[in-house]
């Protein structure tokens, strides 16, 4: 059984930098991408960044390009989602995704194993 366990939120002030990281556990993932996506309140849970467990192949949304940097480190079975310049609008819950194959990385309806998640909060 896949566990993805997600840390590193926080509060932040407009223009800083911080770093999420998701462990995954209960598999190797080969063959897996895994994906960062992140819900405001009232607002759709939405696409932020996906990055292919071998390769590292990665695909970001429009809104985090150039200011966010997904990595993985295979033998920490860990995933990152480095992000710097961050603003308010990038307030939301992260939750940290996997699902098997390396394509469609950005639609959430293919991701079948979810963490809980973790707040950030950037203040003006």
């Amino acid at each position: 059984q896949v566990q993805l366990v997600e840390s590193g939120g926080g509060l932040v002030q407009a223009g800083g930098s911080l770093r999420l990281s998701c462990v995954a556990s209960g598999r190797t993932f080969s063959g897996y991408t895994m994906g960062w996506f992140r819900q405001a309140p009232g607002k759709e849970r939405e696409f932020v960044a996906a990055i292919t467990w071998t390769g590292g192949s990665t695909s970001y949304a429009a809104s985090v390009k150039g200011r966010f940097t997904i990595s993985r480190d295979g033998p920490k079975n860990t995933v990152y989602l480095q992000m710097n310049s961050l603003k308010p609008e990038d307030t939301a819950v992260y939750y940290c995704a996997a699902k098997w194959g390396i394509r469609t990385m950005a639609l959430r309806n293919e991701y079948d194993n979810w963490g809980q998640g973790t707040q950030l909060t950037v203040s003006t």
